[in-house]
């Protein structure tokens, strides 16, 4: 009765409140800068939440065992998680909007995996009368790490995902799939290994791959969502000003011989680096995202934050702050 009521409780209060209440009254454990949105709420017999985690608006999590969200993973909006038994997210996760996911069994997700919308996973399968004569079925799932499930993916009880697999969309899978494997279809199958449409990445193939990324944030973030027209543009470097401050977004690519070749901001400028550095790690003191590791810091500075949400977004790039 007091979880249903604390349940209730948190649906309904303020987002900025419910990581606060969480910790206080349900003795969760509730890292730095969680965010939990309007009309969302979790019930769970243990909490942890990582740092930077997220679970969006109107996503309920009700369950009897042990809910885990891992370091800035996150789940989206209109989300349904319940069930008698446990859900564990590793770090860098995403489960898409309006996922279905039944933890009556054990469900676990690695690190860097991700369900796309409208995606279901279910641990227990029946309806009809066991007695008569009909099948049951209750077994957890386990989605492994660099797992890329596509929109409308079905998951049935007892399937293992390996390590870097990809499930095309609406495949519905029946059957345990081996790491490494590109899987569709209903029921889902191998139609390639994931080396084979995986490209080999050099540093200078990375540094051609961040200019496309840059094209395409003046493209649809600077012009589409911010509504800047005058933007400079050179192969390694955008230019524009976003609320009266001059700000400079500049590829560092791998042939930088040293990190004090960096390039140097003008009187009054900000510079956002997007590094591309294997052999150094950009000075923290500067507004800097790293694409040899994954790494960034972490910041208020809105372009910096809308240059880390773009490449998140259209490119499957999760920065760790």
């Amino acid at each position: 009765m007091m979880r249903a009521l604390l349940f209730g409780l948190i649906f309904i209060l303020p987002p900025f409140v419910k990581p606060w209440v969480l910790r206080r009254v349900c003795g969760a454990r509730v890292g730095r800068h969680v965010s939990i949105g309007w009309f969302a709420s979790i019930a769970a017999r243990e909490i942890e939440l990582g740092d930077y985690a997220a679970v969006r608006a109107a996503t309920l999590i009700r369950l009897d065992g042990a809910f885990r969200l891992g370091r800035q993973s996150e789940i989206s909006n209109f989300c349904l998680i319940y069930g008698a038994s446990d859900l564990e997210i590793g770090d860098q996760c995403y489960i898409g909007p309006q996922c279905l996911l039944n933890c009556d069994e054990p469900v676990r997700m690695g690190y860097y995996s991700a369900l796309g919308p409208r995606s279901t996973v279910f641990t227990h399968g029946s309806f009809l009368p066991f007695t008569q004569g009909y099948w049951v079925k209750l077994a957890g799932v386990n989605i492994g790490s660099y797992v890329w499930c596509a929109a409308g993916v079905f998951l049935h009880p007892g399937v293992e995902i390996g390590d870097e697999c990809f499930v095309n969309s609406r495949s519905v899978v029946t059957q345990s799939i081996p790491p490494g494997s590109v899987v569709e279809g209903n029921p889902a199958r191998i139609v390639q290994p994931m080396d084979a449409v995986r490209r080999k990445m050099s540093p200078r193939r990375v540094d051609a791959a961040l200019q496309q990324v840059l094209r395409d944030f003046a493209r649809i973030t600077l012009e589409r969502e911010m509504g800047i027209r005058e933007i400079e543009r050179a192969p390694n470097r955008l230019a524009f000003t976003w609320n009266g401050q001059r700000y400079v977004v500049a590829i560092v690519p791998s042939t930088t011989a040293a990190a004090e070749a960096l390039p140097q901001a003008a009187p009054g400028e900000i510079i956002v680096y997007l590094a591309n550095l294997p052999e150094h790690r950009p000075p923290p003191d500067l507004l800097w995202l790293d694409a040899t590791n994954l790494r960034a810091r972490a910041t208020n500075d809105p372009v910096h934050e809308a240059l880390r949400i773009f490449m998140q977004r259209y490119y499957g790039m999760r920065f760790t702050l």
